[in-house]
């Protein structure tokens, strides 16, 4: 696979919205909004699976919020959680999409979910 990943959080970044999402996920876990976040981490930290695989892969990978992804491409507009593929002349693809993340029910499947895995 050419290019890298982009994971786009279904959360904006900073100490608030993080202390907000952890409240949410053990007051209300079922109405949670994020499942790349549900899939790739706990309550309080990464899952360790999910950073073994980061950790090692060779796919260059990045990881943003979707304030973040915005900020740095204003003109492009998913459905959130995603994970795209940047190719060489910079277009973004979605690889999963909210809808394919929603059917993911952990580390493993998402690792096996991805492209060049």
């Amino acid at each position: 696979m050419s290019g890298r990943l982009i994971f786009v959080y279904n959360a904006d970044s900073g100490r608030l919205h993080a202390w907000l999402d952890i409240g949410h996920k053990l007051l209300r876990p079922d109405t949670y909004h994020c499942d790349l976040c549900r899939i790739t981490h706990g309550v309080f930290k990464e899952h360790r699976a999910w950073k073994a695989f980061r950790e090692r892969s060779d796919i260059p990978l990045e990881f943003l919020h979707r304030d973040e992804f915005e900020a740095r491409y204003p003109l492009d507009r998913f459905d959130y959680p995603v994970v795209l593929r940047e190719n060489a002349d910079g277009e973004r693809v979605v690889v999963l999409s909210q809808t394919d993340l929603r059917g993911i029910d952990d580390v493993a499947d998402l690792i096996r979910a991805l492209p060049g895995s």
